[in-house]
């Protein structure tokens, strides 16, 4: 918002006004609303995990390390697949829906491209598994089981790329809500459905991929007509030649990035299931999932703030874009610790919880906790670049680093089995998190950190040393029980200590407000 000269106008020298807790009125709308993001996604993430974790522990238990193996290798190049199947669509719909909410005429346009781009997409990439899954399975697993189960698996990417948009519509239009039911809770729900039906009537690994695609199926051909009439943008193709430049200039770099971050993030899952064995790759499977309940925090506090940096941006509010940034960032290091804590510390007992045969994977686990501490570390910074129209440099910065990656995982893998390959993926995510803030600083003037970060991080120190004192006393999930609330304890009381931001205790109000405000929603009013 430009201000007007006129300095008597209370409403347009809104920015310039401090609320009483002495922060900027719109850096303090800015921050609200990521809070309200994160209270609803928060929730909903950690459900989305609950439902991902459950879905494995079925899936260990059910079919055995060997065929979970063969299923869990199949699987992660399915979800490699549909990163890349919407061609960048969903940041181009964080990036011009918003700017158009005045225009419905083009965000039906723009929603249409994304709907159109990621149909065209599953179909190539459904035909491509068709074909080559038999290969596939002579390179790696070499089961008899891995050739049909990947080709049931092809069309899930494309419909699985419909959810995402789905999804992306609501979040662009800043519904944290219409986004978290269908990408956080129905998307894994309906799997951890199909899976568990598909092993109660005694199918195996094929039959437990066929549930899964036909109940992602049913919840498009539902939820899609729910989400357009819901968000009132009904996607059309009419008149959208002439948003097709702008949409693809856009779009087409990010999905270069994330064909670039194929290599950086994932190619670890590749190369297990090609150089070890599908036990392994099992093993590695589940280091994953529970490596996705520490980015929690990240994701949280990020699922509203693409649109907010969006808005900031374009009305060229910088040094609010910058306070934001900070603010949120410090937020998420603030949360990520305690995951990363209970994780590194109780992670072999965690891991036993899906049988002995994974406790294998504790070292891996605690190696890639460490690119997960750098990358939550910096923030949004991939979502600031594309907010900022820097799409393109990020896509070079994603390819170079790709090739790196590939190269010293490859190397890794080989060397030093799966803790090379969770070394070469955490290297790949520290040292692409570090350069794109270094970005930021050198492009548009960002830089979250300042001396308020280390409040945190001694805090941790303090946490992490109570949960090893617990853990040397008492053993097993019973040690997990204990040493966490008193971890956590500890963490919060030096927090305390040290003193907290004012920022950071002006988002904690809100969440604790919202969070009031949603379970009394659910407490009857009149008690009889």
């Amino acid at each position: 918002m430009v201000a007007d000269s006129n300095a008597c106008d209370d409403s347009d020298g809104r920015d310039d006004i401090d609320d009483p807790s002495g922060i900027a009125l719109d850096e303090h709308d800015a921050l609200v609303t990521i809070a309200h993001g994160a209270v609803v996604t928060s929730g909903a993430v950690s459900a989305q995990r609950a439902l991902t974790t459950a879905t494995e522990f079925v899936l260990t238990r059910g079919l055995g390390p060997v065929t979970y193996g063969v299923y869990a290798y199949a699987w992660r190049i399915t979800q490699v697949l549909v990163r890349l199947v919407t061609f960048g669509s969903v940041p181009a719909l964080q990036r011009y829906v918003p700017a158009a909410s005045d225009d419905p005429g083009q965000q039906s346009r723009v929603t249409g491209l994304a709907y159109a781009t990621t149909i065209a997409m599953g179909v190539l990439f459904a035909v491509g598994i068709w074909v080559l899954a038999p290969s596939i399975n002579e390179w790696t697993v070499s089961d008899p089981s891995f050739t049909p189960t990947l080709r049931l698996f092809g069309p899930l990417i494309g419909l699985l790329g419909l959810v995402s948009v789905a999804a992306a519509v609501f979040r662009a239009i800043g519904s944290a809500r219409g986004e978290v039911a269908f990408n956080k809770l129905l998307r894994p729900g309906v799997r951890l459905v199909g899976a568990s039906l598909a092993l109660a009537l005694g199918y195996s690994i094929v039959g437990v991929a066929g549930a899964i695609v036909a109940a992602t199926l049913l919840l498009v051909v539902v939820g899609v007509p729910v989400s357009v009439r819901a968000t009132g943008i009904a996607p059309t193709l009419r008149g959208a030649r002439r948003e097709c430049y702008r949409f693809y200039n856009h779009a087409a770099p990010v999905a270069m990035s994330s064909f670039g971050k194929v290599f950086q993030n994932r190619v670890d899952v590749l190369l297990v299931g090609a150089l070890l064995t599908s036990v392994a790759a099992g093993v590695y499977n589940v280091v994953l999932v529970l490596i996705s309940l520490a980015w929690i925090p990240l994701l949280s506090f990020n699922q509203l703030l693409p649109p907010v940096a969006s808005d900031l941006y374009a009305a060229n509010r910088m040094e609010t874009l910058n306070g934001v940034y900070g603010s949120v960032t410090r937020l998420i290091v603030t949360t990520v610790l305690p995951l990363l804590a209970v994780l590194g510390v109780y992670g072999a007992e965690l891991l036993a919880v899906f049988g002995p045969t994974y406790t294998a994977g504790y070292v891996p686990l605690v190696v890639y906790l460490g690119g997960v501490f750098v990358g939550s570390a910096v923030g949004a910074t991939g979502w600031l670049l594309m907010m900022t129209d820097h799409q393109y440099a990020r896509m070079i910065l994603d390819w170079l680093l790709a090739v790196l990656n590939v190269v010293l995982t490859y190397a890794f893998v080989v060397r030093y089995g799966l803790v090379g390959a969770a070394l070469g993926t955490s290297l790949a995510i520290a040292v692409q998190n570090g350069l794109q803030v270094l970005l930021l600083r050198r492009f548009e003037g960002l830089w979250p950190f300042d001396r308020t970060f280390l409040t945190p991080i001694a805090a941790g120190v303090v946490m992490v040393g109570c949960m090893l004192a617990v853990r040397e006393s008492v053993d097993g999930l019973l040690g997990v029980v204990v040493g966490t609330p008193v971890g956590i304890g500890g963490y919060l009381l030096t927090l305390r200590v040290l003193g907290v931001d004012p920022r950071d205790r002006l988002v904690v109000t809100e969440l604790v407000a919202s969070y009031r405000t949603a379970l009394s929603e659910w407490v009857p009013v009149e008690r009889r």
